[in-house]
């Protein structure tokens, strides 16, 4: 009878199965890495016995015992001292290597054969990762191949997901990554988590390095190379390790391009195109020392373009057969060379405008360089006198002007138009009149905006214009306007300042004879006017712009008030110091926001209520509370800054409040500090504001100072660096009180044409 227990485990004699197959499969894979290791060390040895081959002028078995014998009699195997062998016949970047690292050159040799026996980039990158970055303990590595405009292309790949691989296959120009910041910068970088977006990064955020892979001044691609942890910052070892990896790859992307010689036809190509172009051009071809590094470019072709001038340069130098460019253009050493060598290195194609130009024959060109194959493609366009003066032209007609003008200020020379003549009434022989000259030629009344125009272009040197009237030679007067800016070159020098006059008389007299329109606003601009100075009156009237100082319980109290100097923007900033019934003295500033009549009559609401409140003995917290119902509900709903502090003679304790007000300063024996920033919301901003009051215990000799924020504000400045210059202006200032409020309002050189309140309290 059969029953369950009879049968076998659920699925025990398929696993089981499953464990054998996997078991043999891994024991095959290890069995074909051996294999493969095995092959590559048989490589290293037999190219090792070519070399003594060579050297020795005998055969393959001769050479095999000899290598046998050496490695025998040094105690060394046999992998050891046939990467020695390699090494002092090649004498390349590895065998610098192993001068420091001689264990190193094992691998690194290894790592050669496979190279050179792999099928594409892709192995390779497997062989790197098992011969050579597994000793490095790296775990990833990525061969990027550079394309033009200085993209790249995930040429090859290990330690990475094929799916990322794929999100990675190429990066755009223009893309910040590691491996384009050392194809840009060509040197080898080393990467901390800097966060810039790279292939593994979600995965593997330890050490990162990236190394150019140049050839002949030429980056073919990068080689970036992944660890698991941190790595120690730049450590020696590893990066002359990693330099020899990076020359290693560089011959599996450096492309099969058609040979370059003179039949060459890449080459033909290329002179082809150069002689087709209407300017002149020269083809180059990098030429290497004998380290292989970048030395100079070799003129593989000039087009027939080149000018007499040009041509003249090459006379004491053979052009053919193709000479090299900096013994023949001694002038190109500056910064032509570095853009030639940027754009053979990267592909990334380089143009400029009014480049000064050693090769040019008027020393200032429109400069292309572009990459071709192996060659690199120079072409210029010579700025002369026809040019510069159709230039002067194009500018006029863009900026709709009648006369033009240029002011090289290289070499000093001013070119003006024939309608620039015409409008000054001058001859065309007659000399041009420089720029910084204009305000001889200009009406007195006008010297103002003339002189802001030019310190804008002839100092800060931006775009500026003005209108003016100008006096001519012949006693016309006409008004003007001019129109200016300043020209640099692509290495931000300045080079020249280009502009235009333009004769607007017609539109002056046409704007006068239709100002009698302007009638129908003069009633509105009259009542404005009205209000504006109904509000100067009323201000003045609660606070009266002359200097006021109250003695009282051993104080001396000082204050200062400057209004605004144009009257439509009188505001409400208020100040006050008074004696209360209490004995004690209250002092506040404050700052209604806004300007004209409202912001007055508010500012005299606020300062009247918080006398009148400050007559209950309340502190100055309550007091503020207080004053933001006031602002609140009884005021129309304005809004202010203020702070109030009540003065207690017999202690000398000073308790204060702020609302949303610059904390009061404290002078004391030459230093100051501002008080305590205590809590406190701007006035009229919420209906249950709640304040703080701050106790402040004052000395004999003690200076108290409460200002308005119309003392210290710029438009140039944060209000934090017009606090501390007030700090120091304070600190510096001696004498009276009254010498010491005086010099704050001189020194203090706020722009914003607002109000000003200042109180000083010294204890005597």
């Amino acid at each position: 009878m059969h029953t369950p227990a009879d049968d076998p485990p659920a699925g025990g004699t398929g696993d089981r199965d499953l464990g054998r197959l996997a078991d043999t499969v891994e024991r095959l894979r290890r069995e074909v890495e051996r294999t493969r290791r095995a092959a590559d060390d048989r490589a290293l040895i037999e190219l090792a016995k070519g070399v003594l081959m060579e050297r020795l002028s005998c055969g393959p078995a001769q050479a095999a015992g000899q290598l046998a014998s050496l490695a025998g009699k040094a105690g060394v195997p046999q992998l050891e001292l046939a990467a020695d062998v390699v090494n002092q016949a090649a004498r390349d970047r590895i065998s610098d290597v192993a001068q420091t690292e001689s264990g190193a050159s094992v691998w690194l040799r290894a790592t050669e054969n496979a190279a050179l026996g792999a099928s594409d980039t892709q192995a390779v990158a497997r062989s790197l990762v098992e011969h050579a970055l597994s000793p490095l303990g790296a775990t990833a590595v990525a061969v990027w191949a550079a394309g033009p405009d200085s993209c790249l292309t995930l040429a090859g790949y290990a330690g990475f997901g094929p799916e990322e691989a794929r999100r990675w296959h190429h990066v755009p120009p223009g893309v910040v990554t590691p491996a384009t910041r050392a194809m840009v910068e060509r040197r080898t970088i080393w990467h901390a988590d800097t966060g810039l977006p790279s292939i593994g990064r979600q995965s593997s955020r330890g050490g990162r390095v990236t190394a150019p892979m140049i050839t002949g001044g030429r980056v073919l691609g990068v080689l970036e190379i992944c660890w698991p942890q941190a790595l120690p910052p730049r450590p020696p070892r590893i990066e002359r390790q990693i330099d020899a990896l990076a020359e290693l790859c560089a011959h599996t992307l450096d492309a099969p391009f058609a040979p370059l010689g003179q039949d060459g036809p890449a080459l033909a190509e290329i002179v082809d195109l150069a002689d087709a172009l209407p300017d002149p051009a020269l083809v180059l071809r990098a030429h290497t020392n004998a380290q292989g590094d970048l030395a100079d470019f070799r003129i593989q072709h000039a087009n027939e373009r080149l000018t007499d001038g040009e041509r003249l340069l090459l006379e004491a130098y053979p052009l053919v057969p193709g000479g090299l460019l900096l013994e023949a253009f001694p002038l190109a050493a500056g910064g032509l060379f570095a853009r030639i060598e940027q754009v053979l290195a990267t592909g990334e194609a380089f143009r400029a405008e009014r480049m000064p130009l050693g090769l040019s024959s008027t020393g200032v060109a429109d400069v292309s360089v572009t990459r071709h194959a192996e060659c690199v493609l120079l072409v210029w366009r010579d700025h002369d006198e026809g040019a510069r003066l159709a230039g002067i032209l194009e500018h006029a007609q863009r900026l709709g002007r009648i006369g033009g003008f240029e002011e090289n200020a290289l070499t000093g020379e001013i070119t003006w138009n024939a309608q620039l003549f015409s409008v000054y009434g001058m001859s065309p022989d007659d000399r041009p009149i420089p720029l910084e000259r204009l305000r001889d030629h200009a009406h007195p009344d006008d010297e103002v905006p003339i002189g802001r125009f030019l310190r804008t272009v002839l100092h800060h040197r931006r775009f500026a214009a003005t209108a003016f009237r100008l006096r001519r030679l012949d006693g016309v007067a006409r008004h003007m306007r001019v129109v200016a800016e300043p020209v640099f070159g692509p290495d931000g020098q300045f080079m020249a300042i280009r502009g235009a006059y333009q004769d607007i008389s017609s539109q002056h007299w046409t704007e006068v004879a239709l100002s009698v329109t302007r009638d129908q606003l003069a009633h509105t601009e009259q009542q404005s006017a009205e209000r504006n100075r109904l509000a100067l009156q009323l201000q003045h009237a609660i606070m009266p712009p002359s200097h006021g100082t109250m003695e009282s319980f051993g104080l001396h109290i000082a204050v200062r008030y400057r209004p605004a100097q144009k009257e439509h923007l009188v505001g409400g900033d208020w100040y006050d110091a008074v004696a209360l019934p209490n004995d004690q003295i209250l002092l506040s500033v404050g700052d209604v926001a806004g300007h004209g009549v409202e912001a007055a009559t508010g500012m005299v609401v606020l300062r009247n209520a918080l006398r009148g409140l400050a007559t209950t003995g309340a502190g100055p917290a309550q007091l503020m509370a207080w004053l933001n119902m006031v602002a609140h509900h009884l005021a129309n709903r304005l809004t202010a800054t203020a702070v109030c502090g009540l003065y207690d003679p017999p202690s000398r304790m000073l308790r204060w409040a702020r609302a949303g007000h610059l904390p009061p300063i404290l002078l004391r024996e030459e230093e100051g500090a501002e008080l305590p920033m205590v809590r406190g919301p701007l006035l009229g901003a919420f209906t249950d504001a709640r304040y703080e009051e701050g106790e402040l215990q004052l000395q004999a000799k003690d200076t108290l100072l409460l200002y308005t924020d119309g003392l210290i504000e710029r438009r140039d400045h944060n209000l934090r660096h017009a606090q501390d210059r007030l700090l120091d202006i304070a600190r510096r200032t001696s004498a009276t009180l009254d010498h010491r409020l005086d010099d704050l309002l001189t020194h203090c050189n706020s722009d914003t044409d607002d109000d000003t309140c200042l109180i000083g309290v010294h204890l005597s």
